[in-house]
């Protein structure tokens, strides 16, 4: 099914050759870009080839890995249940996943992992919705002491063969110490699996069961699942990775996982709420419309307005902010799923600020500006694109063309 298109006067050349460009230089090895204004479609382009084996053209209901953009659905899931009185944001996580009580937490001047100290608080639900729990990741910073731990521990999503159960997860996290203590720091981090499993205790549902009934049936996500089913791995991508990865801009790429054999091919065991999701843009399209309609999208209301007003409000305590040790993210912080806009990006109007937005490893990214009425999707497929400058051209120049 096409996407329809809003006809305006608004001409969005620029945009359309800059992104061919990335793709004839072999910057990227395809991508897509969407514009709205409200809920309106004003303008959707796709670029470059579904893979570079067959050169088959990419569609809008081709299908992306969409790594951390999972993280936005899974929130929306776990207060959909906030909705229902399952939870206080300000609840003790140890209420309702118990392994989570009584956690160490690594000293500041800690030599390896064993060097620690109690917590001095519990763990609260709004703090796993922030990556502001403690918890890590394995990857983001693999020489610190705790992401070598987890790494050692077969805690790692990047390691092969990663498999476990979102329980079985949770229960090997708690065995870790906190980095810091809970609430003092941001710190990319496995708590959103975590959160898909409290959405999991709450609901009484596997985790892909809920996501399913509660958000893709209604919204008509056909396309959205855990795996891609052998009928539909025709329209699956390949994902790349670059041959300079220190070099985002650098031209070439090689095959980094094969839609008819990876693991994506295959049946889930692992239900990630933290990045386990593939999906189209056509799909992704009613995600974004449900947000920026508040909540609400072709008569199917998955959460009311003034919760989606709590998930854009800062959660961080004052003076933290939104930090990767390899992307600069100033001007940042975290509400629940989402990060905020605080102050524009290189070239972007004041009418950036608000916006809120989260993106996925291989180039995914999804974003709202309330202020200036516009909204985008941009994807591709190369291992890693999430901070890309493809990205920022093309909200940047989004941003001017169609803003308010």
């Amino acid at each position: 099914m096409a996407i329809e298109v809003k006809e305006t006067s608004l001409d969005f050349s620029e945009i359309h050759d800059r992104m061919q460009w990335y793709v004839d230089e072999e910057i990227l090895p395809c991508c897509n870009t969407l514009i709205l204004q409200g809920t309106d479609v004003v303008d959707v382009k796709t670029y470059g080839p579904i893979d570079h084996e067959t050169n088959r053209p990419l569609t809008e209901d081709s299908i992306f890995r969409m790594h951390s953009c999972t993280k936005i659905v899974t929130s929306i899931a776990a207060m959909m249940l906030f909705e229902e009185g399952k939870f206080q944001l300000s609840d003790p996580l140890e209420d309702y996943l118990p392994e989570f009580s009584d956690m160490a937490v690594l000293k500041s001047d800690a030599a390896d992992i064993e060097d620690t100290e109690p917590a001095m608080d519990s763990i609260r639900i709004n703090q796993i919705l922030s990556h502001t729990a403690g918890l890590s990741y394995g990857f983001v910073d693999p020489e610190s002491i705790i992401d070598k731990a987890y790494t050692e521990g077969g805690v790692n999503p990047m390691v092969p063969d990663f498999t476990r159960d979102l329980e079985s997860l949770s229960l090997k996290l708690s065995q870790f110490p906190l980095v810091y203590q809970p609430g003092t720091y941001w710190r990319y981090s496995f708590a959103t699996d975590v959160t898909a499993r409290l959405v999991e205790v709450l609901s009484g549902q596997r985790f892909d069961v809920f996501l399913k009934e509660r958000i893709f049936d209604p919204l008509g996500m056909v396309d959205t699942d855990f795996h891609v089913p052998q009928e539909k791995q025709d329209r699956f991508t390949t994902m790349y990775m670059p041959t300079n990865p220190l070099d985002p801009m650098a031209s070439g790429f090689v095959k980094a996982d094969d839609p008819y054999k990876g693991a994506s091919s295959k049946p889930a065991t692992f239900y990630s709420g933290g990045g386990g999701l593939l999906s189209t843009l056509v799909d992704y399209l009613a995600l974004v419309r449900m947000l920026v309609n508040g909540g609400e999208w072709q008569g199917h209301r998955l959460v009311e307005s003034a919760t989606l007003d709590v998930m854009r409000t800062n959660q961080l305590a004052d003076g933290v902010s939104v930090n990767f040790p390899f992307w600069d993210f100033t001007g940042n912080t975290f509400g629940l799923g989402f990060a905020l806009k605080n102050e524009p990006f290189k070239g972007e109007p004041d009418s950036a600020i608000g916006e809120y937005h989260w993106g996925g490893l291989a180039g995914t990214h999804i974003w709202m500006s309330d202020k200036a009425n516009i909204a985008g999707i941009c994807m591709t497929q190369l291992l890693p694109a999430f901070w890309h400058p493809f990205s920022h051209d093309f909200k940047r120049m989004a941003y001017k063309i169609a803003g308010q």
